[in-house]
């Protein structure tokens, strides 16, 4: 006589697990996050990839740009600062005050403890710096600390090799490519899926803190030593 059985994951405390974003404000060592806002930021983020991005590598894989125009641009921004799901922040360097970027938390469901981040571009002047490291990081403490998260989701073209690495940079794990996953731009998209655990994000968190230190950089903001997280 054989008896069959149904495994089943460990029980999860009842109470939901995760809350909603509300565009609180997010601040950091080097940057901060502020809710995105067309007069605040627009002149700002669009005076940061006017004419600096000759060679289109910033909107290759994004659902959205590039932009014929500040009013186009404009009006792209305004659509996004009113939407709910996604919730965008403006990426604001603190010595400057300067917004050189944005992205967003999105596909929230706060009842499986589950959100993404994404929508995220940062100009050439935030782009290898220990500011647009800082806002990853200020958003996945958001994740973890504030909103409750049980997991945190990346996701990119899976042929978007940059992205992938960065992914992989700030701790979070490769699930898999969804193939034909999406349309963009009228092209095939398969996804690749990254994610990180909340069991993950204590380890993850010390090796983020440790980079970010003062002491971690020279007087050029050139770092000392690598971003070292769990692999």
């Amino acid at each position: 006589m054989t008896t069959e059985t149904h495994p089943v994951g460990p029980v999860v405390d009842p109470k939901p697990p995760g809350t909603l974003p509300d565009l609180r404000p997010l601040p950091g060592r080097w940057a901060r996050l502020d809710a995105l806002n067309t007069e605040k930021h627009g002149a700002q983020l669009w005076h940061s990839i006017d004419g600096k991005d000759e060679d289109g590598k910033l909107w290759t894989y994004m659902a959205f740009g590039p932009f014929a125009n500040k009013e186009a641009f404009d009006a792209w921004l305004k659509a996004r600062q009113v939407q709910k799901d996604a919730w965008f922040y403006a990426y604001v360097k603190r010595d400057t005050g300067e917004a050189l970027g944005m992205g967003s938390f999105m596909r929230a469901d706060p009842a499986n403890g589950a959100i993404e981040i994404g929508s995220i571009w940062l100009s050439k002047a935030l782009q290898k710096t220990r500011e647009g490291t800082e806002v990853i990081y200020l958003m996945m403490r958001h994740a973890f600390d504030d909103l409750g998260s049980r997991r945190l989701e990346w996701k990119c073209d899976a042929l978007n090799a940059p992205s992938r690495r960065a992914a992989l940079r700030y701790g979070f794990k490769f699930e898999g490519i969804f193939q034909q996953h999406m349309i963009i731009k009228g092209k095939n998209r398969d996804t690749a899926w990254f994610a990180m655990l909340d069991k993950d994000w204590p380890q993850v968190k010390k090796g983020f803190e440790a980079w970010l230190a003062e002491s971690n950089f020279d007087a050029n903001g050139n770092e000392k030593s690598k971003l070292k997280v769990p692999a």
